[in-house]
Parts: structure tokens; C-alpha cells; sequence
């Protein structure tokens, strides 16, 4: 966070309570804008015409241009939250000599260009960037105002942060992968958040010294600033990940083919994380800290649950019947799977039969707490314990009774995963230890990394030998097509609420690299998210 943050935050926060104060007065003020009445007759109603959109946004901007920030708020439709971050627009992020050129307007929403300089301290740099904004009409005037957000004033600010020009409060570093290669934002564009908060956390211990910055202060407590422009670098330190360069490369290829998807690759034998990306418009890193329900994946877990406690084995019966019913609830299986009463666990796994782990687990000794159990122990999940370098979601398999016992089974209810989660599962799985996952050596900052029991030598390899089932012969083998050497998969396909598709899941290794990805409304688990792991895999097996 740049220096003077706190007295811009300090100011914008008078400005409010000032607004809140003079209550009456704002009112006669905001009767100019929208919430205020004017006592007129009538007002006009209905969208903006093009002739409003066009004079309410050339008012607007007028007013930004020559850094009248309490003109401009007036043209919006939140006069008290406009005015301060138009007036730090060029008070704390020292943004002058501004130019803003629109562009033709989609209904109501008017595309923009901004040129501008940034000066401080005698060093200055010029800025250019595109926003837009949209015209609503004011709901008590009828006048047509801009509908202030955040993004109007930059399109990657968010509701509570700041614009901010000036020394920044974390060194710059250089971050580079396992075998030295510089890591960019525009080589590796999913790596820019996490590069961000690869700088915040460790900056003052890579060895480097602070530069001068235009940069995005976050409100949320533990979010790295975004940079925007740099003024004067500082001198970077040097910061090495477990990253892979060619992995990643192959990884935010292989994302930008659907939209909204997230994928992880770790290394099994060490837990290192080889690849990150997400291909997502909001810049959440889904990846590592998602928490959706991971359907059919999932039931590698449940299935060492059923190995660990006895209850079948490999080639052990799990019959698969067209439809199962568990305290009330029936489940049925995906359109288009043939039942099979007389299945065995692998031929159920590699089918992703969902009847079959439904019938299994109300069998003694199983009880509620039996997957949690298995999750945490063995798999080191869900006990909010991770230390990757980074933020990241542990998974989330609570103790449940009723229908959602069954539900959780196979990846619905109320279990929560990340592509993190289920790349460290599939590690897990077919090396019979848990390596938490990490980003950067532990060793940096003496971390102590998560531990779990792991599984035993027999429930590893009848995973183990499950997964090469399902790559070769089951619900992943179109997806695992063409790689060669050691492969194994599991799909899986999440149900959510509000959602007319489900969401793709798919996790699987290639010798000693894992991955898991989802895509969000992408279907079935080989549909989308099983090239993106195929991709990855391919590139760095």
C-alpha cells in the first residue's frame, strides 16, 4: 500500500460523516441529483433518451476533466460517494492534465478513453485506460444521472478502494519459476493477482527496495495493491515459486477456451504447484480459493472412505441400480448410463455411477462423520490449515445427517471444493501421501505447512488403478486421449442453484504432475474442464 493511503481513507471517510451530519443540508443538495424531491408536478420516467445519455455524460465528464470533483458528483446518482473519489482522483493519486474521449454509446452505457498524466515529486508519466459508464434516470427528479460505481473512475476499482500515487509500501519483486524464468502479468495474465500478493507478503523479505506507483488500494484486509503505473522502480528482489513456466503457458492457453474457468497442477511427490490460472472477468482466483460443490471428483474420496472402512473394495461389489433412495431422497444416475447390479467399485467409479456410492453408504461401520473423517485425515481437507503462500479455501466436507449425507457422497450438498483441493486429492490419491500444496517454499518465511495420516499403500493403489480406468476406458477417455505414460482421471459434473447447466469438474494426473479444473456451466466434467486438464497435463508430464 502506497504511503498517505491512511490520510486519503481518513479523508474520505470526513466527507461521509460530514454528508451524514448535515442530513438537512445534503438534502437540499441532493435534490439536484436523485434522492432529493423537488416538489415539481411531474417528472419524467422511463430510460434516458440517446440525447440525455449523450448531454449527462458530456456534463460528467466535463466537470472530471477539469477536476471539479463536486460538479462532477452531481451528475451522478451518489453525490456523497462520487464526490471524494473524484476529489482524490487528483489530490492523492496526483492524476492531472486529464482527456477523455467517448465513444459511441450502446444504449445507455457509454464507452470512454481517458488520457492523463500522473505527477509526483517530479516525476510524472503519462495514463491512458478505457471505462465506461451507464445513464439512469434519477429516480425521485427524473433527471438523467450517471450511475456512479467505482469502475467509472477506473474499471478495475471496486466498491471501498482508493486511487493512491506515492512511495509504495512493499518492495517491488521479480518473481520467477522453478528453473529462473521471469514470471510477467503480461506473459502470464492469470498470475497477476497472485503476483500482487506475492509482493505484498513478501517484498520486504526478496531483498529488493520500494519504487513510485499509481496503484489500486483495496478496502479488504490482506488484498495486495493492484499497481497501475510506475513512476520510479525501485530496485526488485529476486522471489522464486514452484511455478513452471511451460506449465503455466500451456494452463492460461488452455483456460481462455472457456469462459469462467479455473485450473491447478501440483507436483505429487512434492506438493509444489506447477501451474495457476483462471479465466474469469471479476479477477477472483477461483483456482485456489473457490468454494463450489466438486460433483463426481469427489467420489475419490468416497471411494477410499469405502476401501478404508471395509465396506467394498476395488472389485468388490458396488451394484449400480437405476435410481436410490436415502432418507427420502432419491438419486438417479446421469441420462444415458446403463444400471448394472452387478458392478464392482472400479466399473461404478470409472462410470461415475451415483446410485452405487448412494447404496454403499449407509453400510456399517459408516456413520455421518465417516467422510469427514476420511477428508481430513487422510486427505488433509477442511481444517482451515493451509499455507500455500498465497490465500487459499482448505475444502469444506462437514458432518451432515438426512439426504445430504448422500448428496455429499458424490460432490453435492454441502461440500465445497476448489480445483486447489481436488489437484492436491488426486495427488494424494496415487501417492498415498498428503503434500499440502504450496506456492512458495516454506522455507521464506518458516511456515508450517499442513500434515495428514495419507492412505495406505493398498487404498493408493486401487485409486490409483481406478483413475487409469476412468482415463482409459470410462467418462475420461476422450478428454485423456492421445497421453501417453502414467494417466489416470476422474469427471464430474455439480449441480448448483440458479444454474440451467451444471458446472464441470475434472481432475487427473500424468506421471508426477496432477491437476483439477472447473468450469462454471461448462457440463459435463470431460465437455470443458477435461481438455483444460488434458492441456495441462500434456505440457507438463
Amino acid at each position: 500500500m502506497p504511503k498517505g493511503v491512511k490520510a486519503a481513507v481518513i479523508g474520505g471517510v470526513f466527507a461521509v460523516m460530514v454528508g451524514g451530519a448535515g442530513y438537512a443540508g445534503y438534502n437540499i443538495v441532493s435534490a439536484l441529483n436523485d434522492d432529493g424531491g423537488s416538489g415539481a408536478a411531474s417528472v419524467k420516467t422511463g430510460p434516458p433518451s440517446a440525447d440525455e445519455i449523450k448531454e449527462a455524460s458530456a456534463k460528467f465528464f466535463a466537470a472530471w476533466q477539469k477536476g471539479q470533483a463536486a460538479q462532477a458528483a452531481m451528475y451522478t446518482n451518489n453525490q456523497t460517494t462520487a464526490e471524494p473519489l473524484l476529489a482524490a482522483y487528483g489530490a492523492t493519486a496526483h492524476i492531472e492534465n486529464v482527456n477523455i474521449t467517448p465513444g459511441a454509446a450502446t444504449g445507455a452505457t457509454v464507452p470512454f478513453t481517458v488520457k492523463a498524466t500522473v505527477s509526483y515529486e517530479n516525476k510524472s508519466k503519462p495514463l491512458t485506460y478505457k471505462s465506461e459508464l451507464t445513464v439512469v434516470r434519477g429516480k425521485t427528479t427524473g433527471r438523467a444521472l450517471v450511475d456512479w460505481q467505482p469502475s467509472v473512475l477506473h474499471p478495475q476499482m471496486k466498491a471501498g478502494d482508493t486511487l493512491v500515487t506515492g512511495p509504495s509500501a512493499s518492495p517491488e519483486i521479480e518473481a520467477v519459476d522453478r528453473n529462473g524464468t521471469v514470471l510477467t502479468k503480461e506473459r502470464y495474465p492469470s498470475l497477476g493477482v497472485i503476483l500482487d500478493t506475492l509482493r505484498q507478503r513478501y517484498g520486504d523479505k526478496a531483498g529488493g527496495t520500494p519504487g513510485i506507483e499509481l496503484a489500486i488500494h483495496h478496502q479488504a484486509e490482506g488484498v495486495a495493491d493492484t499497481s497501475l503505473l510506475t513512476l520510479a522502480k525501485g530496485r526488485a528482489g529476486e522471489l522464486r515459486t514452484t511455478i513452471s513456466a511451460s506449465a503455466q503457458a500451456a494452463a492460461e492457453k488452455a483456460v481462455k477456451k472457456f469462459a469462467q474457468s479455473s485450473v491447478v497442477a501440483v507436483k505429487p511427490s512434492t506438493g509444489e504447484v506447477l501451474a495457476v490460472a483462471n479465466n474469469r472477468k471479476d479477477q477472483f482466483n477461483a483456482a485456489f480459493e473457490g468454494e463450489v460443490a466438486p460433483g463426481s471428483t469427489m467420489k475419490i474420496i468416497t471411494a477410499a472412505m469405502l476401501i478404508d472402512n471395509g465396506v467394498t473394495s476395488m472389485n468388490g461389489p458396488a451394484p449400480c441400480p437405476p435410481s436410490a433412495t436415502w432418507q427420502s431422497q432419491t438419486f438417479t444416475n446421469l441420462k444415458g448410463l446403463q444400471p448394472n447390479e452387478n458392478a464392482t467399485l472400479a466399473n461404478s467409479f470409472m462410470r461415475s455411477c451415483n446410485t452405487a456410492f448412494i447404496k454403499l453408504i449407509d453400510e456399517k461401520p459408516l456413520t455421518d462423520s465417516s467422510l469427514t473423517q476420511e477428508a481430513q485425515d487422510r486427505f488433509g481437507l477442511g481444517q482451515n490449515n493451509w499455507k500455500t503462500g498465497i490465500v487459499s479455501f482448505d475444502g469444506k466436507i462437514p458432518t451432515v445427517s438426512g439426504p445430504d449425507r448422500a448428496a455429499n457422497a458424490i460432490g453435492q450438498g454441502q461440500v465445497q471444493m476448489s480445483p486447489l483441493n481436488m489437484a492436491s486429492v488426486t495427488a494424494t490419491a496415487v501417492t498415498g501421501t498428503f503434500r499440502q500444496p504450496y506456492l512458495v517454499s516454506p522455507k521464506l518465511d518458516d511456515r508450517e505447512l499442513a500434515t495428514a495420516k495419507g492412505l495406505s499403500a493398498s487404498t493408493s493403489s486401487q485409486l490409483k488403478q481406478m483413475m487409469r480406468l476412468t482415463a482409459t476406458q470410462g467418462t475420461a477417455a476422450q478428454a485423456m486421449a492421445g497421453l501417453g505414460g502414467d494417466i489416470g482421471a476422474k469427471t464430474g459434473s455439480a449441480e448448483v442453484d440458479g444454474q440451467t447447466v451444471s458446472n464441470s469438474w475434472f481432475t487427473g494426473f500424468r506421471n508426477d504432475v496432477a491437476a483439477a479444473a472447473m468450469t462454471e456451466e461448462g457440463g459435463h466434467g470431460g465437455t470443458a474442464a477435461g481438455p483444460i486438464v488434458a492441456a495441462v497435463l500434456r505440457s507438463a508430464g
